[in-house]
């Protein structure tokens, strides 16, 4: 079973290589929500408003990894950036992303 997920998904992004490479963090929660905690640094847009700044991040030239409080929002925020262009990984819940870039 672990071989199909592997087939399936591919081998996960080091996310903490990509990070200290300089990839911008992407918070999609709404402002209530990171104002009750967020990884340092995070711009903070929310799902909703993706869209909106897709040119303002491709001008940034970096990777983008994104994060939510369930994976849920930033899988959706992943699917907007890519396919616009922008290189993007899905960081899942912002409090296990700030765990494993750390």
């Amino acid at each position: 079973m672990p071989n199909l997920f592997k087939n399936l998904f591919g081998k996960p992004a080091d996310l903490k290589s990509i990070y200290a490479g300089g990839a911008i963090i992407l918070d999609v929660r709404t402002p209530q929500e990171f104002s009750t905690g967020h990884i340092k640094g995070a711009i903070n847009i929310p799902v909703d408003q993706v869209k909106g700044v897709v040119s303002e991040l491709k001008k940034k030239n970096k990777p983008v990894i994104t994060c939510c409080r369930s994976g849920a929002r930033s899988g959706m925020a992943k699917s907007i950036l890519e396919a616009a262009g922008l290189e993007t990984y899905n960081g899942g819940p912002w409090n296990s992303l700030e765990k494993e870039i750390r």
